[in-house]
């Protein structure tokens, strides 16, 4: 026994207690200080004592050391012990398929449907696309996997599916980071057999150029700089559509921008050129995907030899009724070019040619086409070197065009001439309903003839005139007129929706009692 541990009491043969310590003085000497009192209890016959019955002295107090009830009992406890209860055998199961799902998915089919759900919301979004491509369905694990690989998803751009966003976005981004003759095609041709069915938009916002070896040479940094800076054609080919796109039954919209992004300090003219045999592989891919829509190719650097190719090949499209080549290169002839393609019967809805470099000669040629065009309903010129020529040869094919809705002929530098042709369009055409003459240099006559037109127009709801000088007096008339004919749309279309819900709801009468039912006096029972 150590020392700062008291023994326990002994049992006189009187059946009392006494409290004894190493060193106790012979009877009838004084108690030392640190002694502790026992009182007997009669319930207490065995001999056992209750810690009540212990009253420690002044001396022990201080000394809690040496005190035996303050030390701690330890006692060997189980970690994994706990007060919950046993799970359940269907918990415990759906557990063991979460576990190994990538091994045995095809046992989800045989599961009951809340069983299935309890999986779906449990399983790994890492999981291989092999695994859960044809299997799973349900969208709110396609979200949680677009959500734990993408920050912003917006799955309104997606038809509100969020498997097709994930196999969208997932193809995309595996054509913008492939290199050709460096990556290999083992991923892209998996990716495609998985999720072809999927597949109704791609919008590849950059497409890399094969890498090629630096020369080597004393004089490689001013080669190099001269070459960028010349800007001349490419020796190397961006990435084939051609394995691509007949793999996708319901492509219906490609969007195409030739150029890298974030390329920093890398920068070079070559790697945003689009070059002869890029422009011959994508249009015979185009023209053989007759499901497409939609094509947009801008910010690539495409002349005019490009677009003659691009347009030969889609003559004879049987589907395409959007084409936008914005933010390019083309003037003149590529605009003969688009010309010829709205002649050859297209089925062209909406035409971009932004940004471009059209002048008077590819005004022309498309302001012809528009006489006898009967299906293109927007047309944005925006951005072009039209002038005031070819601004009034467009002005006159509206006022024989009866299916344009929406112009735009914004920094084109329009003059007077051209707002005069335009006040007789907007008194004639009653079709057209958005002109934007932003950025043209109207004048106030002009504006007067826009004012004077528009007075007896009900039909445009949106005419921009912003940096046009056409003075604030006709500009706040037409704006004036603008709202009435806001107001008068608005009223049309209220009025014609609650036609439409009548009929609606005519068609949808809910069964009821025959006693209760009764025809309108008016009606015909045939």
């Amino acid at each position: 026994m150590s020392e700062n541990q008291e023994p326990p009491p002994t049992v006189s043969e009187g059946g009392e207690e006494k409290a004894t310590t190493e060193g106790d003085p012979p009877a009838g000497s004084k108690a030392p200080s640190r002694s502790v009192s026992v009182t007997s209890d009669k319930s207490q016959i065995s001999g056992k004592r209750s810690l009540e019955d212990v009253v420690p002295d002044e001396d022990a107090q201080e000394d809690r050391v040496g005190d035996w009830r303050n030390m701690r009992r330890i006692i060997a406890e189980d970690p994994e012990w706990s007060l919950a209860t046993v799970p359940l055998l269907n918990e415990l199961v759906v557990k063991h398929i979460v576990t190994n799902f990538e091994n045995n998915s095809e046992v989800l089919k045989s599961l009951l449907s809340k069983h299935q759900k309890a999986v779906l919301e449990k399983i790994s979004v890492d999981l291989p696309l092999k695994v859960t491509a044809l299997l799973v369905e349900d969208e709110g694990f396609w979200q949680r996997c677009c959500k734990a690989r993408w920050e912003i998803c917006d799955v309104s751009a997606y038809g509100g599916s969020w498997k097709r966003m994930y196999m969208e976005k997932n193809l995309q981004q595996i054509i913008e980071l492939f290199v050709p003759e460096t990556t290999k095609p083992d991923q892209l041709e998996e990716t495609l057999a998985l999720s072809s069915n999927f597949i109704n938009k791609l919008d590849i916002r950059q497409l890399l150029p094969p890498v090629r070896e630096a020369p080597k040479g004393p004089d490689f940094d001013d080669i190099s700089d001269a070459g960028s800076e010349a800007g001349d054609e490419p020796e190397c080919d961006h990435f084939s559509f051609g394995p691509v796109l007949p793999k996708l039954p319901f492509l219906q919209e490609l969007h195409l921008t030739y150029g890298v992004k974030d390329c920093g300090m890398n920068f070079e003219w070559n790697l945003f050129q689009f070059t002869s045999r890029d422009c011959l592989q994508l249009s015979q891919c185009v023209a053989a995907c007759k499901t497409l829509k939609v094509f947009h190719l801008h910010k690539s650097k495409v002349d005019d030899d490009k677009v003659r190719v691009l347009i030969s090949h889609i003559l004879d499209h049987p589907g395409l009724v959007e084409l936008d080549l914005s933010h390019n290169i083309i003037s003149d002839r590529g605009a003969r070019a688009v010309g010829k393609f709205l002649n050859n019967h297209s089925q062209l809805v909406r035409l971009n040619l932004c940004d471009n470099q059209i002048r008077v000669a590819g005004a022309q040629a498309i302001a012809h086409a528009l006489t006898k065009n009967n299906l293109l309903q927007f047309l944005n010129l925006r951005l072009n070197r039209l002038g005031d020529e070819g601004g009034q040869a467009i002005s006159r094919a509206l006022l024989k065009n009866r299916t344009l809705v929406e112009v735009n002929l914004g920094s084109n530098d329009l003059a007077e001439p051209s707002a005069a042709i335009l006040s007789q369009v907007v008194m004639q055409n009653q079709v057209l309903r958005s002109i934007d003459l932003s950025c043209n240099r109207l004048g106030p006559d002009g504006g007067k003839q826009l004012q004077e037109g528009m007075e007896d127009n009900s039909t445009v709801i949106l005419m921009d005139l912003r940096l046009t000088e056409c003075g604030q007096e006709s500009e706040y008339c037409i704006n004036q007129i603008l709202h009435r004919n806001q107001e008068a749309d608005r009223e049309k279309r209220i009025k014609d929706s609650e036609s439409v819900n009548a009929l609606y709801k005519k068609s949808n009468i809910e069964p009821q009692a025959a006693h209760r039912f009764n025809l309108p006096p008016t009606a015909i029972i045939a």
